[in-house]
């Protein structure tokens, strides 16, 4: 059922060109569902693309006064059944994102969700996170080490 793909599939699908705006992406599910004969459910895809990029499947970044998304620090794309053929179906350009600046806008994403995580004591959101900030050194050559400690000091004080 479209709508209900994996986050690694959302970034697959994504990353068949690149960086998708979230109409697009919507759009390629929706071509999907159809080439598949089933029916994609909005809210069911708005809910997925949601998750997503809550759980960084997904990189949100502003450009030319639109929002892109492209695969994540923890996503490893895969394409769902019959995506591949996307690219041929769909007038949308392949683009590229500065990497250096999507770096950045997740580095930083990561530090505000972490500050919110810890204020709310939230141990599930904050061992995520923990996750994440590896997946995003790995991914993004970056260095997040004062994120993860400030996560890890919460965690033992929470314990």
């Amino acid at each position: 059922m479209i709508g209900r793909e994996t986050g690694d599939e959302l970034a697959g699908v994504v990353d068949l060109f690149g960086a998708l705006t979230r109409s697009e992406l919507e759009r390629a599910l929706d071509e999907l569902a159809f080439k598949r004969g089933e029916a994609a459910d909005r809210d069911t895809v708005g809910n997925a693309v949601d998750a997503a990029v809550a759980d960084y499947y997904l990189a949100a970044v502003d450009r030319e006064k639109t929002t892109l998304l492209t695969p994540g620090p923890v996503a490893f794309p895969s394409l769902p059944d019959g995506a591949e053929d996307l690219p041929h179906i769909l007038d949308i350009p392949d683009r590229e994102v500065d990497r250096a600046a999507l770096v950045e806008t997740v580095e930083r994403r990561l530090r505000a969700d972490a500050a919110r995580a810890v204020a709310a004591g939230d141990a599930d959101r904050i061992e995520r996170l923990v996750d994440v900030s590896y997946d995003l050194e790995t991914w993004g050559s970056t260095d997040v080490s004062d994120v993860r400690n400030r996560l890890d000091d919460a965690v033992e004080t929470h314990n």
